[in-house]
C-alpha cells in the first residue's frame, strides 16, 4: 500500500495560540497575528528569547530563537507578549485530539507540530480535500490556524509544509521533486543549517538539486555519512515511521538559567526546589519512579561540578527529590556564584504501587505522594501558579524552574532521523 503521510504544524504556534485565546475568551479587539507582536521570555533573563512572531514582525527580520535584544534592534516597535506555558500545553492537546480523530497513527513531533499516517483511510475524495478539511476544522473549533504538507513520507511531508505559509495545504509527492524541491537554497533542506550550508557551498553545491546530482562518494568523503543522509533526503528518500507511541524516558532532566548569580546556599536551595518540582510532577504523570539522582552546577565562569548518587527507594515525591538534591548540593557546590543548576533523575522503574521501607524511615510516604497528586491536579486544572510554596512568595525565583515549555526549547529535529 502507498504510503501517504501528513505533516501538520500551526503556525506562529505560540502567538497564534495567545491571540485567539484572547480575542475568543476574553474579548480582545486587538489581533496579536495582526501587528508587530511576539511572544517572549522575560527580558530579565539572561538568554531571553523570541518564541514565536507575527507575519509583521517577521517581515522586519525578527526570527524565531533570537534574543529580544536582537529584534529590538530590527524592529524597535515590537511589543512583547508574555509566554504562558500552561495555555500552550492545553492548545497542543486540542490539536493532536483533533489529529487523532482521523488515525490513531499520530506522532507528536514538537509542541505545534504532527505526523499523520493516513495511508490506510479510503479518501471518497482527494488526500488535498481531506488535509483541507482538517485544517479548517482546526480553525474553526480551536481559533488558530495550521499548514499541512502532504507526502509520501515524513521527510517530503515536512518540506511541504514548509512551502509558503500561512493557512495552507501544500504536496510535494516523489514525482514532484524536481520541480517543486529541487530549485530551492540548499538550506531550504531537513537538516542542513548554517555550518552544513558553507560545507556545502565550498562544494559549489547551493540548491538542494545540487546535492541530490552529486556524487554521494564525493560526499562521503568530504561530509562522511551526514553527506549520504542529505543526499537521500535531497532526492527525497525516508524510510521512518509515524510512530504514535512515544518511548519511555530513560531518564528525566531538568535545568535553568538563573536571573542572577546565587551566592548563598539557601537561595541555590531553592533553585534545587523549583527544579524538584518539574522532576517530581513529570515522574508522576508517567506513573514512574526514579533511582538515582545526579546535579550539576556551573558557576559565572562556566566552570561545571556535578555529583550523582543511588537513592534508598525510587521516589516521585518532590519533597524527597528536592532532599536529595541539596545532600548533593553539599557535596558538590563549591561556594563560588552559580549562574546554571540541573537536576536529572535516572534509574527509572514503573511504580507498581508498592514502596520499600527503610528500617528507619519515619516520615508518612503516602501521605506525601496524596499531597503531591492534588497539587498536580490543581495545576494543571487552573496553571502553575495556582499553588506555590510559601518560601517563593515575594522572591525573584520562579518556583517551578525549567521543564518541558520553558523557553529555551528549541526543537531538536534529528532525534527524529538516526545516521
Amino acid at each position: 500500500m502507498k504510503r501517504l503521510i501528513f505533516h501538520v504544524d500551526v503556525n506562529s504556534a505560540y502567538l497564534s495560540w495567545e491571540a485567539a485565546y484572547r480575542c475568543y475568551h476574553l474579548g480582545a479587539t486587538i489581533d496579536l497575528r495582526d501587528g508587530l507582536y511576539a511572544v517572549g521570555g522575560d527580558t530579565a533573563l539572561r538568554h531571553g528569547i523570541i518564541l514565536a512572531k507575527s507575519i509583521k514582525a517577521g517581515a522586519f527580520g525578527v526570527a524565531t530563537g533570537e534574543s529580544i535584544f536582537e529584534a529590538k534592534q530590527k524592529c524597535p516597535d515590537l511589543r512583547l507578549v508574555p509566554p504562558n506555558y500552561t495555555l500552550y500545553e492545553r492548545c497542543s492537546e486540542a490539536f493532536i485530539k483533533i489529529l487523532k480523530n482521523y488515525t490513531p497513527l499520530v506522532e507528536q513531533y514538537s509542541i505545534d507540530e504532527a505526523f499523520m499516517d493516513v495511508s490506510g483511510i479510503i479518501f471518497e475524495q482527494s488526500p488535498e480535500a481531506l488535509a483541507f478539511e482538517i485544517k479548517e476544522r482546526i480553525k474553526n473549533e480551536l481559533g488558530f490556524t495550521v499548514n499541512v504538507g502532504i507526502g509520501d513520507n515524513k521527510l517530503l511531508a515536512k518540506m511541504a509544509g514548509d512551502f509558503e505559509k500561512p493557512d495552507k495545504v501544500h504536496t510535494l509527492y516523489q514525482h514532484e521533486i524536481k520541480y517543486k524541491m529541487w530549485p530551492l537554497p540548499v538550506e531550504k533542506l531537513f537538516f542542513v543549517g548554517g555550518s552544513m550550508k558553507k560545507k556545502l557551498g565550498q562544494l559549489g553545491i547551493r540548491t538542494i538539486g545540487a546535492l541530490g546530482q552529486t556524487d554521494q562518494e564525493i560526499l562521503m568523503s568530504h561530509l562522511k555519512k551526514r553527506g549520504i543522509l542529505l543526499w537521500q533526503f535531497a532526492n527525497g528518500i525516508d524510510d521512518s515511521e509515524v510512530i504514535s507511541e512515544v518511548p519511555p524516558n530513560k531518564g528525566y532532566g531538568n535545568s535553568t538559567t538563573l536571573p542572577f548569580d546565587v551566592t548563598d546556599a539557601l537561595t541555590l536551595s531553592k533553585v534545587f526546589l523549583s527544579l524538584s518540582e518539574n522532576i517530581g510532577r513529570r515522574l508522576r504523570k508517567d506513573g514512574v519512579l526514579a533511582g538515582a539522582l545526579s546535579i550539576t552546577i556551573k558557576n559565572s565562569d562556566f566552570f561545571k561540578t556535578q555529583h550523582q548518587m543511588t537513592l534508598e527507594s525510587p521516589t516521585d515525591i518532590t519533597k524527597k527529590i528536592y532532599q536529595y538534591a541539596v545532600h548533593l548540593m553539599g557535596k558538590t557546590w563549591n561556594g563560588l556564584p552559580v549562574r546554571h543548576a540541573a537536576i536529572h533523575a535516572g534509574k527509572i522503574v514503573k511504580d507498581s504501587g508498592q514502596r520499600q521501607y527503610t528500617l528507619f524511615g519515619q516520615e508518612d510516604h503516602e501521605k506525601m505522594r496524596h499531597a503531591d497528586r492534588m497539587v498536580d491536579i490543581i495545576r494543571k486544572r487552573y496553571g502553575k501558579d495556582a499553588v506555590k510554596r510559601a518560601v517563593f512568595i515575594n522572591q525573584p525565583l520562579d518556583h517551578i524552574a525549567g521543564g518541558i515549555s520553558k523557553e529555551k526549547q528549541i526543537v531538536d529535529y534529528s532525534r527524529v532521523y538516526i545516521l
